[in-house]
C-alpha cells in the first residue's frame, strides 16, 4: 500500500539519487583498481628479475678411433712388367664409336685356365666387338684371344681354328669342367646372352650353347658367371648373372650427361635391374634353368621389377654346413646373399646377415669380389670393390646369436687398414693372394674410372688409375705396398677391369694379370725373391666333382692353420687358377693338410712336399 502523504515522484527520486551514489562509489573504485595495478605493474617492471642468457653446452665430437694396431713393414716383393716381352698382343675392342653407350666402358674379363692339360696357365683374354653397322670396310671382327703359354711364361696366339674366334659383345668368362671329362670348359658373358664353350682336346672349342640349354635370353646383359656344385652331386651347376635391362634405345632415353650437356658413361641407377638365371646340370651335357624356383630372382617389393644389377659373385659356404651359398655384389642396390637350402633353392639373407648394406644403411657401387678365410682364425671375409669415393667393403664373419642358423657380417674395411686408402679410386678387379708367400692373404685392386672426361668434373678423380696392393700384416692390418716394395710396373696407370693370378712359369709364387677398356693388357710376373716356400695343390675329384670346386683346404704348420678354398671365378668378370697356393715362410715342413670335398667327406695328408705342386686325387 502506498503512503498516503508520500508525493507521487518521491520514490523515483530517490531510486535516481541512490543510482548516482552508486556510480559514484563504483566509478571511484573503478580509478582505484586501475591505480592499483598501474603501481602494480611499475613494482613488477621494477623488480622483476632480468633474463639470465641460456648457458652454452658445447659436446666435442671425436673421429672414430680404430683400434691400435702393430706398426707393420711391408717386404719388398716386386713385379714386372712382361707383356710384350710374353708375346701378348691382345687389345681390347669396346666398339665405341661416340654414342657413349654404357657396355662400352663395362667389359673385358679374363681367365687363366690350362686348356690342354699340360700343367701350365694359359690366357683367354674376353673381348666385345664392334657394334653392328660399325664395322669398318674390309676389317675382321674383334673376338676373344686365347693364347697358350709354353710353361716359362712365354705365350703364343692360337686363337685361330681353336673355335673361341667368333664376334661377341663379350664380358666376362666362367672356367670349368662341366662333364667331368679332365678338360675345362669355358662360358662367356655377353651383352646378348651367354655362349657356351666345350673343350674337345686338341686347342678345340665347340658352340654348345643351344645344346646346352644354358643362353638365357637374347636380350639379356650377363656379367658374371660361376660354375658351382649347388647340391652336391659331383657335377658343376651354373650361374649366371645379369647387369640391367639395356637397349642402345634404353640408353639413349637415359640420356646420362656428365656435365649437364654432354652424353657420358654413368651408373646404372635409372636402368631396371635383371634377373640371373641358374641352371642345374643334369649329366647328359644338358642344363635345366631353375631360376624361378630357386629363390635367386630377387623382385623388388615395392615395384616388383628385379633388384639385382650384379657384376660380381662369389661362392662361399658361409655357414659350415656343407652347401655352398652365393654371395652376390650390385651396382648401386643392395647386395644379395643366398643361403643353400639344400633342396635346390636358396633363401636370400643379405639384409639379415648384414652383408646387404654399408654400416650407415646405404647400398653402394660393387663391382669384382671375392672371398677368402684371411684371419689366422679363419674368418671368413669378402672383399668388395666399390665406386669412386667409396671405400672398398671387407665383410668379416662375426658370432651370431645362439642357435641362429644364419651368419653374420659386418664391414671392417677401417679396422683393417683398407678403408682410408681404398676410398678415392673407381674399383673394379679385386681377389686375395699371397703374393709374398708368407703365409698370409693380401688383397690387390685394380682401378679405373667409367668416363674419359672425369677429370674435368671431379677435381681429384682420373680415368686411368693405379692398382692397390694392401699387404696383410696380421695383427698388424692390411698396410699398402707402394712402388718401393712392389714396383713401379704394378702401379702404372690404366682404366682397369678384369684380373687374375696363377703360378705362369712355375716358380711357386703367384702372378697377375689385369684387362683395361679399348686398350692392351698388363701381364706382371712376380719377381719377389724372400726365401720363403710354398706348398701347392691341385685337386681332382672322383666322387665329387673333378674340379673339385668349392673344397676347402686347411694347412697346418707349426701349429698355425691357413685356408684357401677352391674356386675360379672371382675377382671381375675373371677366372683365376685351379691349384690353390699356400705359402709357408721360412718353414720347410708341413704338419698337416685336412681336405674337405665338396660333398663332405674329409681326407688327411702329412708328409706334403714343399716347394712344388702336388695333385691330391679324392679317395674312391
Amino acid at each position: 500500500m502506498k503512503n498516503p502523504d508520500q508525493r507521487p515522484d518521491d520514490h523515483d527520486e530517490l531510486v535516481q539519487q541512490d543510482d548516482a551514489a552508486v556510480g559514484r562509489g563504483f566509478r571511484y573504485s573503478l580509478i582505484a583498481l586501475v591505480a592499483l595495478a598501474t603501481v602494480g605493474a611499475g613494482v613488477y617492471l621494477v623488480l622483476k628479475p632480468k633474463p639470465v642468457a641460456p648457458k652454452t653446452q658445447v659436446t666435442k665430437l671425436a673421429a672414430p678411433v680404430t683400434a691400435d694396431r702393430p706398426v707393420a713393414q711391408v717386404p719388398t716383393a716386386k713385379f714386372t712388367d712382361i707383356t710384350a716381352a710374353s708375346g701378348i698382343t691382345f687389345r681390347h675392342e669396346n666398339g665405341a664409336y661416340g654414342d657413349k653407350l654404357l657396355p662400352e666402358t663395362m667389359g673385358g674379363g679374363v681367365a687363366f685356365l690350362d686348356y690342354d692339360g699340360d700343367g701350365a696357365p694359359d690366357l683367354l683374354f674376353v673381348n666385345s666387338t664392334q657394334w653392328p653397322g660399325k664395322l669398318a670396310p674390309g676389317s675382321k671382327p674383334a673376338t676373344v684371344a686365347l693364347y697358350h703359354n709354353d710353361g716359362h711364361g712365354k705365350f703364343t696366339d692360337v686363337t685361330v681354328g681353336s673355335g673361341l674366334d667368333v664376334p661377341l659383345y663379350g664380358m666376362g668368362v666362367a672356367t670349368g669342367d662341366y662333364d667331368n671329362d679332365g678338360r675345362p670348359d669355358v662360358l662367356i658373358t655377353t651383352v646378348g646372352g651367354a655362349r657356351l664353350f666345350h673343350n674337345e682336346g686338341g686347342g678345340k672349342f665347340t658352340d654348345v650353347t643351344a645344346a646346352a640349354g644354358v643362353g638365357g635370353d637374347p636380350k639379356d646383359w650377363s656379367t658374371a658367371a660361376v660354375f658351382f656344385d649347388l647340391d652336391n652331386d659331383g657335377d658343376l651347376d651354373l650361374y649366371v648373372a645379369s647387369y640391367v635391362r639395356w637397349s642402345p634405345e634404353i640408353d639413349a632415353q637415359v640420356g646420362y650427361k656428365i656435365d649437364g650437356t654432354h652424353r657420358a658413361y654413368g651408373p646404372p641407377m635409372n636402368f631396371q635391374g635383371a634377373f640371373p638365371h641358374l641352371y642345374r646340370n643334369d649329366g647328359n651335357g644338358k642344363f635345366t634353368e631353375i631360376s624361378a624356383t630357386s629363390g635367386v630372382q630377387v623382385k623388388n617389393s615395392s615395384t616388383g621389377v628385379p633388384i639385382a644389377k650384379t657384376l660380381g659373385v662369389a661362392v662361399m659356404d658361409v655357414d659350415g654346413d656343407g652347401w655352398l651359398d652365393l654371395a652376390v655384389a650390385n651396382d648401386t642396390v643392395q647386395n644379395l646373399m643366398f643361403r643353400n637350402r639344400h633342396d635346390g633353392t636358396f633363401e636370400e639373407i643379405g639384409a639379415l646377415s648384414g652383408f646387404a648394406f654399408d654400416s650407415y644403411g646405404n647400398t653402394r657401387g660393387a663391382m669384382g669380389i671375392d672371398a677368402c678365410r684371411f684371419t689366422k682364425d679363419g674368418k671368413i671375409g669378402f672383399a668388395i670393390g666399390n665406386f669412386a669415393n667409396e671405400m672398398t667393403a671387407l665383410c668379416v664373419a662375426q658370432p651370431g646369436p645362439g642357435g641362429s642358423a644364419h651368419p653374420l657380417f659386418a664391414d671392417e674395411s677401417l679396422s683393417w687398414g683398407i678403408g682410408g686408402p681404398s676410398r678415392d679410386p673407381l674399383k673394379f678387379g679385386i681377389f686375395f693372394f699371397d703374393y709374398d708367400l708368407d703365409g698370409r692373404a693380401d688383397l690387390l685392386s685394380v682401378n679405373g674410372h667409367l668416363e674419359e672426361e672425369i677429370s674435368k668434373i671431379q677435381h681429384g678423380q682420373k680415368y686411368q688409375q693405379p692398382a692397390q696392393l694392401f699387404w696383410n700384416a696380421g695383427d698388424a692390418g692390411f698396410a699398402i705396398a707402394g712402388a718401393d716394395q712392389a714396383g713401379t710396373d704394378l702401379f702404372k696407370p690404366i682404366v682397369g677391369r678384369g684380373s687374375a693370378y696363377a703360378d705362369i712359369d712355375g716358380d711357386g709364387d703367384l702372378d697377375v694379370v689385369f684387362t683395361q677398356i679399348a686398350g692392351p693388357p698388363m701381364l706382371l710376373r712376380n719377381d719377389q725373391s724372400l726365401g720363403n716356400h710354398f706348398v701347392r695343390l691341385k685337386l681332382v675329384g672322383t666322387k665329387a666333382n673333378r674340379d673339385a670346386l668349392g673344397a676347402s683346404v686347411k694347412l697346418t704348420v707349426k701349429g698355425q692353420s691357413q685356408w684357401r678354398e677352391v674356386m675360379t671365378s672371382k675377382s671381375y668378370l675373371s677366372a683365376s687358377e685351379l691349384p690353390v697356393t699356400f705359402g709357408i715362410g721360412k718353414s720347410d715342413k708341413v704338419d698337416v693338410v685336412e681336405i674337405i670335398w665338396p660333398g663332405g667327406t674329409k681326407q688327411t695328408l702329412s708328409n706334403v712336399p714343399v716347394d712344388k705342386l702336388t695333385v691330391v686325387e679324392q679317395p674312391r
